[in-house]
């Protein structure tokens, strides 16, 4: 099962969370998300538990008990959502001109500019 960890403190390390939870059952993994910058915590992380008795009670336990001197929000890990992404730098549809409302291809009549008028 793997459980989010949220409101770390900066000075936690992977060792840190893997200490805590290893008190419950066996870590696969643990790891603090950092900043790629910086390499500064970004305040949350993932611990991964293999036996969901185990994971649902170190998640019973520890959620919101102080770790490092913070109290941390412990759950259940969802799969973040994937945004739809438009524009046509990934192959997606390209809109018209016409769809967004603007540009040479805006509703005027006969008065807009013609392409295929030579000048």
């Amino acid at each position: 099962m793997d459980i989010y960890v949220g409101n770390l403190a900066y000075a936690t390390n992977d060792d840190g969370l893997r200490a805590a939870f290893g008190a419950f059952g066996e870590v696969t993994s643990a790891r603090v998300v950092t900043d790629r910058m910086t390499g500064r915590s970004k305040g949350f992380g993932f611990v991964e538990m293999p036996n969901p008795d185990e994971a649902n009670a170190a998640i019973a336990a520890l959620n919101g008990q102080p770790l490092d001197g913070r109290p941390v929000r412990v759950n259940e890990s969802q799969p973040k959502p994937r945004e739809e992404r438009r524009g046509s730098f990934r192959g997606e549809r390209r809109f018209d001109r016409n769809e967004r409302g603007g540009g040479w291809g805006r509703d005027r009549g006969d008065r807009g500019f013609d392409r295929d008028t030579r000048w």
